[in-house]
């Protein structure tokens, strides 16, 4: 078996001071040049690049330990399904979960959500129910629950965002009422960078006699996430943006409401026995997750939160904040150069507009300069309209991302307006 490096070689009593050079050697594409220039990419909210570690894990069950799990007594059988439940008590740990079965594997944040709203959503919510969320959302935060609205004949209700793209408070203590069933609220917007106050916001939600359901595509790989202190119902969130493969995601939900959900697919693993007569489920986590997972994604997400943890949540927090605060410093001395989402609670979103200039030449001509953004609605065409453009361009941060690379994005949009100009 090859030797991985990683900084879990490191016991936690000796870890080193945060080096980003250090880190950066860990990311293999990090070295990719396009143009003749290295790539800076600045696409982390839409997913995020694999360090070597995930990548070996990946191929090291590939190549050592292929089996399909939970059914099999072979040997290499055993070996996956140990793998695979390790990694689910190493996500639970990473997450704050308090049990293992508390953690359901899926797609993504996005099928996350969906299964919410489909199982949990359909048995408990009816006519004249309410439930409530922001405008800043990420349509998997609105489209699911429109969905679920219109079948039961409930009604969903939005709650307003200030001109500095923070959540209106007030608006929400007003909005919520008695008819509130579900609060589904993003931990960061990918839009702003806007951190919500999550805690807050559960505990009214309570109170009402609502549940909560946070979406943390956006907060797990970024900052520390203790979803038992965060008292939340739901949490989802999405490997590949936390550094893991894709096509992997995280649902959490609480003991006692995943036990009176229906499952959300029916088929192999999720039985206990069937006849023709009658089928009966298997147990938590099992009951929802039909069929053959996917095995190297849960396994190589495990090897992903190992590699997290080793360098430390709230290191990786601390660089990013001071990204991000240098990188907003250089575009707001940029004019012409409108910052959307200036809340004071801010993770690392810096999306913005440049006068006489559409988003898309705007990284159409950093990438000339070899720099990575987004440009587009970024999945939340309500922000969008409640800020009045049609579109940002966007440079989300990394821990791997460094201040020389953000001082390349200012000069590369300076270049942008003086080919505009």
């Amino acid at each position: 078996m090859a030797t991985v490096h990683t900084p879990s070689m490191e016991p936690a009593t000796v870890r080193r001071a945060f080096d980003v050079e250090r880190v950066r050697r860990d990311f293999p594409i990090l070295e990719v040049r396009h143009g003749g220039r290295p790539i800076v990419y600045l696409d982390n909210a839409a997913t995020t690049q694999k360090p070597r570690h995930v990548i070996e894990t990946i191929q090291r069950y590939y190549t050592r330990e292929n089996a399909n799990i939970h059914r099999g007594v072979h040997y290499l059988s055993q070996v996956a399904t140990d793998h695979y439940e390790r990694a689910r008590e190493q996500i639970a740990r990473f997450l704050g979960a308090t049990v293992g079965c508390e953690i359901v594997f899926t797609r993504g944040a996005t099928e996350g959500i969906n299964l919410i709203a489909q199982t949990y959503g359909r048995k408990f919510i009816g006519p004249g129910d309410e439930i409530l969320i922001s405008h800043m959302e990420h349509h998997s935060n609105i489209v699911p629950w429109q969905m679920l609205c219109e079948e039961k004949g409930s009604k969903l209700r939005v709650v307003p965002i200030t001109d500095d793209g923070e959540l209106d408070m007030d608006a929400f203590g007003r909005l919520l009422n008695a008819r509130t069933k579900i609060v589904s609220i993003g931990h960061v917007s990918n839009a702003l960078g806007t951190v919500n106050p999550v805690r807050a916001i559960i505990d009214a939600a309570h109170a009402a006699g609502a549940i909560a359901v946070v979406d943390g595509a956006q907060s797990a790989p970024h900052m520390p996430v203790n979803i038992h202190a965060m008292g939340c119902d739901f949490f989802v969130c999405s490997g590949h943006k936390m550094y893991g493969p894709t096509g992997i995601g995280v649902l959490y939900g609480k003991v006692e409401h995943l036990e009176k959900m229906p499952p959300y697919q029916g088929g192999g693993d999720m039985v206990l026995s069937v006849t023709f007569e009658k089928t009966t489920f298997n147990i938590l986590p099992h009951k929802y997750e039909a069929g053959t997972p996917h095995i190297e994604g849960v396994i190589g997400l495990g090897a992903t939160v190992d590699y997290l943890n080793d360098i430390g949540m709230d290191a990786i927090a601390e660089y990013e904040q001071n990204l991000t605060r240098h990188g907003t410093q250089l575009l707001e001395e940029i004019p012409g150069l409108r910052l959307i989402g200036t809340a004071r609670d801010k993770a690392g979103i810096l999306s913005f507009t440049l006068d006489g200039v559409h988003p898309h030449d705007i990284g159409q001509l950093l990438d000339e300069d070899g720099v990575a953004i987004r440009v587009g609605h970024h999945c939340a065409q309500p922000v969008m309209q409640r800020f009045g453009v049609p579109a940002t361009a966007r440079a989300s941060l990394a821990f791997y991302n460094t201040k020389e690379e953000l001082d390349t994005l200012a000069a590369g949009i300076r270049r942008v307006q003086k080919v505009f100009a």
